[in-house]
């Protein structure tokens, strides 16, 4: 058989992977991930093919080292080989020349992450990216390397001679090489690196999706459109029409554009048709729907799936829903990764700006999927913590100037950051979708459409539930946290009845999240159905069409507090909308979200300035980043990137405080993984949650047999709080030793 690349699987009946056949499929497939993304680059598009070509030709030489070898043809190998087999292939790349180092840096992440280079010059004479820690031999590993080196490369040329390209053939990378450079070629390597291992380990779907397509499903979207129209006819439905019409309509030359037009008018399709227009003109290969940090994704998916897929294709093909984060460096759980491969990509702020963030191997797997895009920032003044924003808009520019990506910016009371001296050096000029007629036309709706007040003092849950009968229902409550709306849905449903409240968080799966958010929208059609609460997190702030007659939310920032007004008297069906500002008595059940601390004294100083509505929220940006703890974060972000400190970028870029661990919620679905059946990886995402890492003990997680970064829930979960039944029951049961 020759060298191997990977160990044999008796238990699975999977033979070992010779060394020849990974090495030639991760060639083939990286070179065509690098082709596909480079070809919109405004790069050298054969330098950057061929670096990461020769990464990959050279990603797995340590593997030829003898004593890795005999591990991997043992059946009963398990865990990492004695001798870190990327040493070897960093150290001959570097031995080749400055010319290589940027292939040699590809080759070093591959497992590891894109380092730090500021740690990495001031290193030892010779040690630069190369491994120096003592291994399971009881030596360090660039001692072995170097002394073995040419044995490897010996072994390497027998097994793939046709793939080694001569010395000399890869002319050097252009300098400066910027961060987004690397991460997009790492991305490229990664993801054939991962889906070979994957493919021979019979875990592998389609490597690729459907095609955009772009005028094909304009005209679909047209055709639906054109439905909708014949429904109802109103002046709010004729706003509609001509919101629609300009966005499709629109010029695409430009490559960045602003959307600002008020809730209700229909950006959701509107901009979609410019998207495709842009995609069509342009030549692109996916549209990206950005939503904000927290936001439920199910609705605008649906209409997407509804409006844009041709009979015969699947909807998850076509439409891919990004919910949460699953991303996966080991082994075992890759194959379960969320990868943008579809034409049609919706997602959250959260899983979007880590991405360009990271410098993981599996959070960057997907990134390549991006350059020549149709990207739609929805709601972008709350799709980002302010002091993220900076470094976001870099990217962003990035993207659309060198990337050869489109962008919009949308908002129903959009705010120009781009023009605070925080987040551009140069004075950005960005065009507007809608022209300025139709702009006035639909702001003249949002005059008298809500009102927003303040209450001054603190509100208790019993407080709260006393006040609440008073504010005339349907009722929308957002409240901060996961665990405080779960607390304020089961006092509802005890104090009221079941029916008097429903519950919308992330403590539901999508599957749940899904169903839930249908039981509300009935509801709300419903005339006779109106004395209720929806009680939820910000995931329901944003890009939902729902309208209560009343809101109210936990304090927050005044961003929020608009978002919040867009669910609120949508349609202008009552005449006498509040929309409710409160501050929440904590105790041992309502937890406070201390990253929400700044923006929420900025809001209460614009409550004491009479300065609450959308025309301030440029005004509420600027005050939040000018914070002076956020506005140190923003410019050590801004640091790390321009230093390549990837790590820090990675740590201190981080859209929500929280480290968390995948958590599957379905006993079927963990007895399927545990028997090491194909599980698709949107099926994965829809019976799973993100719970923080450090509640692994205090929520008595599970490892999945078999998995290192998979966990079951073991305690309570049903369809109303999901997996905080189980949290509620072990504090009610801590904090009055009975289980309620």
């Amino acid at each position: 058989m020759g060298p191997l690349a990977h160990s044999a699987r008796p238990d699975l009946g999977i033979p070992a992977q010779p060394y020849t056949d990974h090495v030639r499929g991760v060639v083939e497939l990286a070179f065509r991930n690098a082709l596909e993304s480079s070809i919109f680059w405004l790069g050298d598009v054969d330098k950057f093919v061929a670096a990461v070509r020769l990464a990959a030709v050279f990603h797995d030489l340590g593997k030829l080292e003898p004593a890795n070898q005999t591990v991997m043809m043992s059946d009963s190998h398990t865990g990492s080989l004695p001798v870190n087999h990327v040493d070897a292939g960093v150290a001959h790349l570097l031995d080749l020349g400055n010319t290589y180092q940027f292939a040699a840096t590809l080759v070093y992440a591959h497992h590891r992450g894109l380092p730090d280079f500021q740690d990495q010059r001031v290193s030892a004479p010779g040690t630069v990216l190369r491994d120096t820690e003592i291994n399971k031999l009881g030596q360090t590993t660039k001692s072995i390397t170097d002394q073995r080196l040419s044995d490897y490369l010996k072994l390497h040329k027998t097994a793939v001679d046709s793939f080694i390209d001569p010395q000399g053939n890869v002319p050097p990378m252009p300098s400066p090489l910027v961060p987004l450079l690397f991460r997009i070629a790492l991305s490229c390597l990664v993801d054939a690196d991962h889906y070979d291992t994957s493919r021979h380990y019979g875990q592998a779907f389609s490597h690729v999706g459907p095609p955009l397509l772009p005028d094909v499903r304009l005209k679909l979207l047209d055709y639906y459109i054109a439905g909708l129209k014949k429904e109802t006819e109103d002046e709010r439905n004729s706003l509609r029409s001509e919101v629609y019409k300009a966005c499709r309509n629109a010029d695409p030359q430009a490559g960045l554009y602003a959307c600002d037009s008020p809730v209700g008018t229909g950006k959701t399709t509107a901009v979609m048709a410019h998207l495709l227009n842009a995609a069509a003109s342009k030549n692109l290969r996916r549209i990206f729907v950005i939503l904000p940090f927290t936001n439920i994704i199910d609705q605008s998916v649906k209409v997407y799936r509804h409006a844009l897929v041709r009979p015969g294709e699947r909807h998850e093909d076509v439409v891919a829903a990004h919910h949460h984060k699953a991303e996966f460096d080991n082994l075992e759980s890759r194959h379960l990764s969320f990868l943008w491969k579809a034409p049609i990509v919706v997602s959250t702020a959260v899983q979007f700006f880590e991405t360009l963030a990271a410098n993981r191997p599996g959070s960057l797997r997907k990134l390549h999927h991006l350059p020549g895009s149709a990207i739609f920032i929805d709601e972008a003044h709350a799709a980002l913590p302010a002091h993220l924003w900076p470094q976001a808009w870099k990217w962003l520019r990035e993207l659309e100037s060198q990337w050869g990506c489109h962008l919009v910016l949308g908002s129903g009371s959009l705010n120009r950051f781009w023009k605070l001296e925080e987040f551009s050096e140069d004075c950005v000029e960005v065009p507007e979708l809608i022209s300025p007629v139709v702009r006035a036309k639909a702001a003249k709706h949002e005059e008298h459409r809500i009102r927003y007040q303040s209450r001054s003092d603190l509100l208790s849950s019993q407080a709260l539930l006393q006040w609440l009968p008073e504010i005339p229902p349907p009722r929308l409550l957002i409240v901060n946290t996961v665990q405080s709306a779960a607390v304020l849905a089961e006092a509802m449903a005890e104090q009221f009845g079941r029916k008097s409240v429903e519950h919308l968080s992330t403590s539901l799966c999508p599957r749940d999240r899904e169903a839930a958010l249908d039981r509300v929208k009935k509801r709300l059609a419903d005339p006779l159905d109106t004395d209720w609460t929806l009680v939820a997190t910000s995931c329901v702030e944003t890009g939902v069409n729902l309208s209560f007659r009343n809101g109210l939310r936990e304090r927050c920032s005044l961003n929020s507090l608009i978002q919040v007004g867009g669910r609120v008297n949508r349609e202008e069906e009552y005449t006498d909308s509040t929309v409710w500002d409160i501050e929440l008595q904590y105790d041992a059940f309502l937890k406070p979200h201390p990253a929400f601390a700044a923006s929420g004294r900025i809001l209460g100083e614009l409550f004491g300035e009479g300065l609450v509505g959308a025309a301030a929220s440029t005004e509420a940006m600027r005050r939040e980043v000018r914070q002076e703890g956020l506005r140190d974060v923003n410019n050590a972000i801004l640091k790390a990137e321009r230093n390549r400190q990837f790590p820090k970028v990675a740590e201190k870029f981080t859209v929500i405080d929280s480290n968390t661990v995948t958590v599957i919620v379905d006993r079927v679905l963990i007895e399927s993984l545990e028997r090491r059946e194909r599980i698709d990886p949107v099926v994965f995402q829809n019976l799973s949650v993100q719970i923080w890492h450090y509640k692994e003990k205090d929520y008595a997680l599970k490892c999945v047999a078999g998995f290192r970064d998979l966990y079951s829930w073991t305690l309570l979960y049903d369809d109303f709080l999901g997996y905080m039944a189980g949290v509620l029951q072990k504090l009610n049961h801590e904090q009055y030793g009975t289980v309620v």
